[in-house]
């Protein structure tokens, strides 16, 4: 296993590449001399953001005073050339409690633990003994520790990156493209 260590940052944001309807979902860590890219589902990016917040609800509401917040956030674009490292297939987060600190960890491929409990419950046995049996692991990590403030910021960025894509139909809630969609609330006709 490979981890990549940005303890702190000095920039961490998640960004799109390509035209509403065609994004690449990224996270992009940049710290002493390096920068790291890595690739990832529009709905990994909203859920992390989204447990970010809630986390931080909990554990460090007082840490985030808005002042603080719109100080540190970030709303240039990521560094170029991007070179995509892995693309994430688990994600985890954590507290700190000792240094008061958020920590974001991408995986490149999921923990082991994950690939057994997903085998045991789809009823694959075999699957779970093997996957024991050839000690799978999370392969590349980039492991990102961010003060209370700086997570809200990149929360916040989050809930923008995935809000800024398609509008949706005001009548079944798709995503709507260029020329339209076949909607079916409205019998299969284009609005």
């Amino acid at each position: 296993m490979s981890v990549t260590e940005f303890d702190p940052p000095e920039r961490f944001i998640a960004d799109t590449v390509g035209p509403p309807g065609e994004r690449t979902f990224f996270l992009q860590a940049t710290g002493r001399g390096r920068v790291m890219s890595v690739s990832l589902e529009k709905e990994q990016v909203s859920v992390l953001g989204q447990r970010i917040a809630e986390l931080l609800e909990q554990v460090a509401a007082e840490d985030t005073h808005p002042d603080a917040v719109a100080a540190v956030d970030d709303s240039a674009p990521m560094e170029t050339p991007i070179e995509d490292e892995f693309r994430v297939q688990s994600l985890s987060l954590a507290w700190d409690p000792g240094r008061r600190r958020v920590i974001i960890e991408a995986y490149e491929r999921p923990v082991p633990e994950e690939i057994e409990e997903l085998a045991e419950e789809a009823d694959l046995p075999e699957l779970a003994q093997a996957l024991a049996a050839e000690e799978v692991g999370p392969g590349q990590v980039m492991r990102v520790v961010l003060e209370p403030a700086r997570a809200r910021a990149f929360a916040a960025r989050c809930a923008r990156v995935v809000a800024a894509g398609r509008r949706t139909c005001p009548f079944c809630g798709q995503p709507l493209d260029p020329g339209g969609h076949v909607c079916p609330r409205a019998n299969g006709y284009r609005r």
